[in-house]
């Protein structure tokens, strides 16, 4: 792996194994917290192999081809956590596909989504061995990529990108797990509706970094943060946003009072994080 921070970033987003992408991960933030990389931030990189390294299963299929399945059987809490195993493998390739894409960043920014990875490899670590002791494994079910479409549109614009994934996509995570995880337990499995609340803590940290480096963002542009997410959202198709929102979560992770009416009068176009 590259003592240069950004390299290694793309390295790991190369990585098709999961395991292996969430250990190399896990390293590279130890590596880093020790002061043993270095920041290549003004170099211009570009990636030698397909990005993001996935594995050959699970199948991806459109949104609308996920059959839903009861928490009432084991299998179908396991389609449940192999889907939120899914979005976290996703959102370590994003949060990696955010240190190594964008140069010229400050410093902070890229400690700060190497903290996020290395977070939702962990989230990934949890759900994956939980989906074991059900029986399953990552793969065995079909999944979707619309988190990594959105990833995509965006890849030549920092600013839609954190507009659109962290503000979005993640924070529409903010709105459905607690009451995922009220099911879970519901259902009797207390041990994937704890998983769920530390997913739920984590993910407020993540989304509000997205909300500072957004407003640094428009700061930096001169933009108007509201009129400029609005207009991002229209400009790169973001798939429709419904509530019920999580309001006390979404003002832990940043968000404005001034966004949230916005949001719940008149809600901008956005995601489908929680298929």
């Amino acid at each position: 792996m590259s003592g240069e921070l950004r390299r290694a970033a793309l390295h790991w987003l190369a990585e098709p194994v999961p395991v292996g992408k969430a250990a190399g991960v896990s390293e590279m933030a130890r590596r880093w917290a020790a002061g043993s990389m270095t920041l290549d931030t003004e170099a211009v990189l570009s990636a030698e192999n397909a990005v993001p390294g996935r594995p050959a299963r699970p199948e991806l299929v459109p949104p609308a081809s996920l059959n839903k399945r009861s928490m009432a059987t084991v299998e179908g809490r396991a389609v449940m956590i192999h889907a939120l195993a899914h979005i976290e493998f996703n959102a370590i390739n994003l949060a990696l596909d955010a240190v190594w894409r964008f140069p010229d960043m400050p410093t902070q920014f890229y400690t700060d989504w190497l903290q996020v990875a290395a977070e939702e490899a962990y989230h990934y670590t949890l759900l994956v061995g939980h989906l074991q002791s059900l029986g399953y494994a990552y793969g065995d079910f079909p999944a979707h990529n619309g988190l990594w479409e959105i990833a995509h549109r965006t890849r030549d614009d920092v600013l839609a990108r954190i507009a659109l994934i962290p503000r979005t996509m993640e924070a529409r995570g903010l709105d459905v797990s607690p009451g995922l995880r009220d099911k879970l337990a519901q259902a009797g499995d207390r041990a994937a509706a704890a998983i769920l609340e530390i997913i739920l803590r984590d993910e407020i940290g993540h989304v509000r970094i997205g909300n500072h480096w957004y407003g640094w963002l428009c700061g930096q542009r001169n933009l108007n943060p509201l009129d400029t997410y609005e207009q991002l959202a229209l400009a790169y198709k973001a798939p429709a946003l419904r509530g019920p929102f999580n309001i006390e979560a979404r003002l832990a992770a940043g968000f404005t009072e001034a966004e949230l009416d916005a949001l719940t009068l008149n809600p901008p176009r956005a995601t489908g994080y929680d298929q």
